[in-house]
């Protein structure tokens, strides 16, 4: 079955992991070999190939780079100017991969259309689209900026990452979004971006949705019932979101699947972790929607992390393809499933696109 991925952290790894994603996944893990800079060296999941032997030709992809002020203790640049930069050094990969006919960048509805026929009915191998979003706007220097990512077509922007930001507070903090926040929801709707409530705080999502009336959805964020955690849904939160007709990708980090995850010491066999908490998650978010209609996949997969984790019923990517049968015998129909693994985040863009 096709699967639209809405979250992976592609050009992040190919610049600062250093990965070459055209090469398969058993080729990146072997070069990272006796690496120990990072805990996911020769635990990768996600490439290029694996995505097309998983059938995911479709994702949205991300730029990432946190601007953290003198007294921030996470990583990250210490002026925006040097946080947009890095983003553009992230563009400038996703380009070389167009130019490789490695990936393709899908902007409107007229170029998802073609893609998606092309992946229909184009035996071999086939570009695997990209649709580009901002992970946390604080390499956004000033408000005008943004029209110049969304002329490099960007299409998606969630205003927070982890901590304190510029236009939000993120996981892991505690505030609202300020004046700058304000500005920036009013260009973001100006320009028809679609604002990815994922990663913002309590306090933010609520003035977030208070203040902000276009296009939202929530790339990849689990439901707080199963892991209480900040960085995880309360049912309330959902709920207003399936209220505002956005979809939830449901992530597949470890320690946002299971309760009691201790980083750099459970393992996912320990803590029985597989991709049955996906379908949890999935399920909860459709009992509380009434319907199939509000959640998808966005896995995050390459997101910092490999297969210490991960699901242990999952290798590479392209084992999202048991996610299917796994709703099947939940008792989801063909409908339901298809809505699910690609869908509900079409119909989302289609609908929003011109």
């Amino acid at each position: 079955m096709f699967i639209f991925d809405a979250h992976l952290d592609l050009s992040m790894n190919a610049m600062e992991w250093n990965r070459d994603l055209t090469w398969s996944v058993a080729e990146i893990r072997a070069s990272e070999k006796g690496m120990t800079d990072k805990p996911d060296r020769g635990k990768n999941t996600v490439s290029l190939e694996a995505m097309r032997k998983g059938n995911i030709g479709l994702c949205v992809a991300t730029q990432i780079a946190r601007y953290v002020h003198k007294n921030n203790p996470l990583p990250g640049w210490n002026s925006p100017q040097q946080a947009w930069a890095q983003t553009q050094g992230q563009l400038a990969w996703y380009k070389a991969m167009e130019a490789a006919g490695e990936m393709v960048q899908i902007t409107n509805k007229l170029q998802l259309e073609a893609h998606l026929a092309l992946w229909k009915t184009t035996e071999g191998k086939k570009p695997i689209g990209y649709m580009l979003s901002l992970e946390g706007a604080d390499s956004i220097v000033t408000i005008d900026y943004l029209q110049h990512s969304y002329e490099q077509g960007l299409r998606a922007i969630g205003p927070a990452h982890y901590g304190p930001g510029t236009y939000a507070h993120g996981t892991d903090s505690v505030g609202g979004i300020g004046t700058k926040g304000k500005e920036l929801l009013k260009e973001i709707e100006r320009l028809n971006l679609i604002l990815d409530a994922t990663h913002l705080c309590d306090v933010s999502f609520w003035e977030t949705m208070k203040h902000y009336n276009g296009p939202v959805w929530a790339s990849h964020n689990n439901c707080r019932t199963f892991v209480n955690h900040n960085r995880q849904f309360a049912d309330e939160q959902i709920k207003e979101l399936i209220q505002r007709k956005a979809v939830i990708g449901i992530a597949l980090d470890a320690w946002m699947m299971v309760p009691n995850w201790v980083r750099g010491t459970s393992t996912p066999k320990e803590m029985n972790v597989t991709l049955q908490q996906m379908i949890d998650n999935i399920d909860h978010i459709c009992q509380l929607a009434g319907n199939s209609l509000h959640v998808g996949i966005g896995t995050d997969l390459d997101g910092g992390f490999g297969k210490e984790q991960s699901p242990t019923d999952l290798d590479t990517i392209a084992d999202l393809q048991k996610v299917p049968e796994l709703l099947n015998k939940k008792g989801y129909t063909t409908t339901d499933i298809e809505n699910i693994m690609n869908k509900n985040f079409l119909h989302f863009l289609k609908n929003h696109w011109k």
